[in-house]
């Protein structure tokens, strides 16, 4: 059937071309087996998003490890992947598996891996599953019933919404007066957003495995109903996105502005530690902006820089004391939580640091720019062939891009893709999705004009 390879996070492949049952069968068996050998009385919590046969999916993983003697506890309904890892952690499970293939296009579906501590398996012992997965289902899935003692229905849903009032003054962001705007981008946030907070406005809150046709990625190109609902209604003061399985986050701000991520996490990194008194590592990865050190020096807070996938910032967050850990692509985790991204969870950090302090979201960015200065970044995905895809990367390790157009290159990174430093406030960089078929390009500078410059300028010339 060919070789399952797992990428930057979890396998993912094409519904009805590479992921089959039968294909989800091999992997669901190599998990088994790895728990098996590595626990002495395995358990497993197994939850689905919101993605196009997903209980089915889901089924025939809990087929395989009944099959294996595992006990299995099922999520009921969809979910979310931090409800999934968090419940591993409470239910004290081997570990944890999600049917979601996250922000990638509808066609898309996936098989994510969540350790016993919450956070994604480690790359090592990701690949010692990878390792052991069989080349052909040979079990007969249909033999195998479900109502076995093995299967314990769970409530992931009201565990988290639980766990969340334990953790939050939610009366405080009902009672501030915010007007506030929750899109769940059609994905598994959206069910539990309306219990946590019932006054807010929510859309695309129902169930579309289609997505609308999009991918449900909580970036600016993606959300142009939510940006036409902030402008029609005129007076909301912030609104929240959350991808498929809502671990990741997009922002806006009153005035219709997409809030990026390094924003976001800058904020989290004040809010945190002038506000709440909290300490801790700042852990980022590659692709964030390099303010987030001038932020963490400023706080006197130490700061590390990891290759991109959000497994290498969760190894940190076991193994040290972090405050906040994030990634450009909008996933984030802080301290207090399961070391996992979660969206709604970044999300009501924010609504509460607008509701306590009294202040927009527009003053709160002002305070990090006083500590940081102002910038603005986009990414821009170019969809092109692999070759070209291979040449470009064959270039930038022979160090061949010296310069794009009138942007000198005066340093180059190379943690994970290549970063080119024109100045302190101006970068680009280049890498190759570990999920897509793209090529992403990422650039940072004072004036969104002239981020959109480099990233114009890059594309001629690395495409030409």
């Amino acid at each position: 059937m060919g070789k399952i390879r797992f990428g930057t996070d979890g396998w993912r492949a094409i519904i009805a071309q590479e992921y089959t049952v039968d294909n989800v069968a091999r992997v669901s068996l190599a998990t088994a087996k790895w728990v098996k050998s590595n626990y002495d009385n395995p358990s497993i919590v197994i939850g689905h998003d919101c993605r196009f046969a997903g209980d089915l999916f889901m089924k025939t993983a809990v087929k395989v490890f009944v099959n294996e003697g595992i006990n299995v506890k099922m999520a009921l309904g969809f979910v979310s992947t931090p409800m999934v890892s968090l419940g591993t952690v409470k239910l004290n499970a081997s570990i944890g598996v999600v049917i979601t293939a996250s922000h990638n296009p509808p066609s898309y579906n996936g098989f994510k891996l969540k350790s016993e501590y919450g956070g994604p398996l480690s790359p090592k012992l990701v690949q010692e599953i990878e390792d052991i997965i069989p080349e052909k289902n040979i079990i007969d899935l249909e033999l195998i019933s479900l109502k076995s003692d093995l299967v314990e229905i769970i409530d992931l849903e009201t565990m988290y919404v639980d766990h969340v009032k334990e953790h939050f003054d939610l009366e405080a962001i009902e009672k501030s007066g915010l007007n506030l705007v929750y899109d769940s981008m059609y994905g598994a946030g959206q069910n539990v957003m309306k219990r946590l907070l019932p006054n807010i406005h929510c859309i695309h809150d129902d169930w579309n495995p289609s997505f609308l046709g999009q991918s449900p990625e909580p970036i600016a190109k993606n959300l142009k109903d939510l940006e036409s609902f902030i402008s029609n209604n005129g007076s909301i003061d912030c609104a929240l996105a959350t991808d498929g399985d809502a671990d990741r986050i997009g922002l806006y701000n009153g005035k219709s502005e997409f809030i990026d991520s390094h924003h976001i996490i800058l904020l989290l990194i004040h809010y945190l530690k002038k506000y709440k008194g909290l300490t801790g590592k700042v852990a980022t990865a590659f692709s964030t902006t390099p303010r987030v050190k001038v932020m963490a020096d400023y706080y006197e807070l130490p700061s590390e820089v990891v290759k991109i996938g959000f497994k290498y910032i969760a190894d940190i967050m076991v193994k040290e004391d972090v405050l906040v850990g994030g990634e450009e692509s909008g996933g984030i985790a802080t301290k207090g939580h399961i070391p996992e991204r979660d969206g709604i969870w970044m999300g009501l950090i924010i609504w509460e640091f607008m509701a306590k302090s009294g202040k927009c979201l527009d003053d709160l960015i002002n305070e990090v720019y006083e500590i940081v200065g102002p910038f603005k970044f986009e990414r821009s995905d170019l969809h092109i062939t692999e070759e070209l895809k291979r040449n470009i990367i064959s270039n930038c390790e022979a160090g061949k891009y010296q310069e794009f157009g009138k942007y000198k290159v005066k340093n180059i990174a190379t943690i994970d893709g290549f970063k080119f430093f024109f100045d302190e406030n101006r970068w680009l960089m280049i890498r190759p999705s570990g999920t897509e078929p793209v090529l992403r390009t990422y650039a940072e500078a004072p004036t969104i004009e002239e981020v959109r410059d480099i990233l114009s300028i890059c594309e001629e010339t690395i495409c030409n």
